[in-house]
C-alpha cells in the first residue's frame, strides 16, 4: 500500500519519478477528494483516481495508491496509521505502507507562503489595502532595529522572530506596488523583480564564486565587490548612496569610510565635541569596531 504526498508549493503534476512510478504501477488510484489540484493534474495524465473516504478500505488491495489531499502530511500519516492497524490486526490489505513524496519543498520554499498570505492581505484587509510606502515607513525602522537588539542581545529565537518579521515588511513593499488599491499607480514591479534584482547582483559582484576572477581573500572580495559596485553605480561623488538619515555615528562611520577608500585622511582637530565624536568613530574604525552598535551595546548594559 502506498501514500502519495505532494507540496502545496509546487506546480500540481509535477511529480518525482517515483511518483509517476506508483501512480502507473498501482492497480487502484484513490483520493478523499476530487477537486484536490494534483487529482485534477494526475487525471488530465491519463491516470483513473476514484474519489472515496477515508474510511473505505474495504476494496483496496496492497497494490493501491492513495492520493493525501495536497499538502496534508497530517491526512497521509492518518491514513498510513489506519492501514497498519488493520494489518496488524489481521484484516486485509496486509503488507507494509510506503509513503511516496510525488513533490517536495526545495529551501526557500515557504516564502512562497508569505508571499500568498501578504497577497491574500492586501485584497482582504481593510488595514492592508489602506498601507502605501509611505505609511510602512515607520515600521520598516521599528522592524530593523528590533534585529538590532536581537543580535546585540545574543537571542538567536527572537532573532529568528525579528527577521520574519523585517522580512513581511519586503514582501508589503512588494504587495503594495503589485497591487494598486483606490486609483494609485501601478510601481511596475513585485517581489519576484525584487528577489531577481538583488540574484543579479549578487553574481555579478561575486565573480570569484560565478564568473572567471579569483579571490582567495575577505579583502579582496571586498575590493571587487567595491569595484564593481563603482562601475555599475556611475557616481559622481564618493559619497553618492549615504543616506543622511542614517544614526549620526552610522552615517560618520561610513562618510569617513567612503572617503578613506578615495585616499582622503579624516584627521578632527579634537575642540569641538562633534571633532571629538569624530574622532572616536575613526579610533572605531581602525579597531575593527562597529561605532553604532558599540555605543548602543554599552548604553543597553546601563539600562539592564
Amino acid at each position: 500500500m502506498r501514500i502519495l504526498v505532494t507540496s502545496p508549493r509546487v506546480a500540481p503534476g509535477l511529480l518525482t519519478a517515483a511518483g509517476w512510478d506508483a501512480l502507473r504501477g498501482a492497480s487502484l488510484v484513490l483520493a478523499p477528494e476530487a477537486d484536490d489540484p494534483t487529482v485534477e493534474a494526475v487525471r488530465s495524465a491519463g491516470v483513473d483516481v476514484r474519489v472515496a473516504p477515508l474510511g473505505d478500505l474495504d476494496e483496496v488491495a496492497a497494490d493501491t495508491l492513495w492520493i493525501a489531499p495536497t499538502g496534508d502530511v497530517a491526512w497521509a500519516h492518518a491514513l498510513a496509521d489506519t492501514l497498519l492497524a488493520r494489518s496488524q490486526g489481521g484484516v486485509e490489505p496486509a503488507g507494509d505502507v510506503e509513503i511516496v513524496f510525488g513533490s517536495y519543498d526545495l529551501p526557500g520554499a515557504r516564502l512562497l507562503d508569505l508571499v500568498a498570505v501578504m497577497d491574500q492581505l492586501r485584497v482582504e484587509c481593510p488595514w492592508t489595502r489602506e498601507q502605501t510606502h509611505a505609511s510602512l515607513q515607520q515600521y520598516l525602522l521599528e522592524e530593523s532595529y528590533e534585529v538590532l537588539d536581537a543580535l546585540d542581545r545574543g537571542d538567536t529565537e527572537e532573532l529568528r522572530e525579528e527577521l520574519g518579521d523585517l522580512l513581511m515588511q519586503v514582501v508589503f513593499h512588494a504587495a503594495v506596488a503589485a497591487r494598486p488599491v483606490d486609483g494609485a499607480s501601478d510601481d511596475g514591479w513585485d517581489i519576484d523583480d525584487v528577489a531577481a534584482g538583488i540574484v543579479e547582483k549578487l553574481v555579478r559582484r561575486n565573480p570569484h564564486v560565478f564568473g572567471d576572477e579569483e579571490a582567495l581573500t575577505a579583502d579582496e572580495v571586498d575590493a571587487a565587490w567595491q569595484r564593481l559596485k563603482a562601475t555599475e553605480k556611475q557616481r559622481t561623488s564618493v559619497l553618492d548612496g549615504v543616506p543622511p538619515t542614517l544614526p549620526a555615528l552610522a552615517y560618520a562611520d561610513k562618510v569617513v569610510g567612503r572617503l578613506e577608500r578615495e585616499g582622503t585622511a579624516v584627521a578632527p582637530a579634537g575642540e569641538t565635541l562633534g571633532e571629538r565624536l569624530l574622532a572616536l568613530v575613526i579610533e572605531a574604525r581602525a579597531a575593527g569596531e562597529d561605532p553604532e552598535a558599540a555605543l548602543r551595546r554599552t548604553v543597553n548594559a546601563l539600562v539592564e
